[in-house]
């Protein structure tokens, strides 16, 4: 009887023969095949490099910062997710916890990330009204102020103490309120003034609804701090109402 070689494969039919190749070459794709955002990081990287901010659309940022809190995966549907859900980069970067999280895939660490980028940026901005003449730095006052608090959810009031050099004192939220209203206490707005020795105020609230239009409250308050503060030697530069469409100067508008 004839014996088999061991390294001799046993015969097979043509039909069988086709059928293994094809079965072996699908085995060697599904074991070779890349995940198809594998090296897409490290071309987003170079782009980023190479060209800036201007070089990535949107979703494309968002991206880049979701790759430290998910080392791991494709971070684009996530993006695109959060940018469907929010409309715009800066509304993805304003928005609240609560609100990150409705979106499927956000957790802890996208939430961190993405609040660690606007505390960055504010701190940025702050810095460029910071040990200047305010005044003398109104649009960059303007763009920090809606970037602070044009996208909250909530009403914040808030004051910019200013010296007698009209620069920054103090930058601090008084109130905190809901959705359409915020409580002021003249007397702690003025009280606040004295004790840090401000000589003017400008006074800044949001309206989340996105329409900084002054209501006739809004005016009447505004109206009551500057009569209060003015025998006391404390000017009110301005009110300024911040909303994600814009800004409304009460000053500008002749108001006050």
């Amino acid at each position: 009887m004839a014996r088999r070689s061991k390294t001799t494969p046993p015969a097979v039919s043509a039909e069988e023969g086709n059928e293994g190749q094809s079965q072996g070459v699908l085995w060697e794709a599904a074991v070779t095949a890349t995940p198809h955002h594998v090296g897409h990081r490290k071309r987003l990287r170079d782009r980023f490099r190479k060209g800036g901010a201007d070089a990535l659309p949107d979703y494309e940022l968002i991206e880049m910062i979701l790759f430290r809190a998910l080392p791991q995966g494709d971070t684009k549907p996530l993006a695109k997710a959060l940018l469907a859900r929010f409309g715009s980069f800066p509304e993805v970067i304003n928005a609240s916890e609560a609100r990150l999280r409705e979106v499927a895939g956000v957790g802890e660490r996208v939430v961190d990330e993405l609040k660690l980028v606007r505390a960055a940026a504010l701190r940025l901005m702050q810095s460029q009204i910071t040990g200047r003449t305010v005044l003398g730095s109104w649009q960059a006052v303007l763009d920090y102020l809606r970037a602070a608090q044009g996208f909250d959810e909530k009403e914040l009031f808030r004051i910019l103490f200013l010296d007698k050099r009209n620069q920054l004192v103090a930058d601090e939220v008084q109130q905190t309120g809901t959705v359409d209203h915020t409580p002021v206490y003249i007397r702690e707005v003025v009280k606040r003034a004295l004790e840090l020795s401000a000589s003017a105020l400008i006074l800044v609230h949001n309206h989340p609804s996105g329409d900084p239009t002054p209501s006739a409250a809004d005016i009447d308050m505004t109206r009551q701090i500057v009569d209060a503060a003015r025998p006391l030697g404390v000017q009110v530069h301005d009110h300024i109402i911040v909303g994600r469409s814009g800004y409304f100067s009460m000053k500008g508008k002749r108001i006050i």
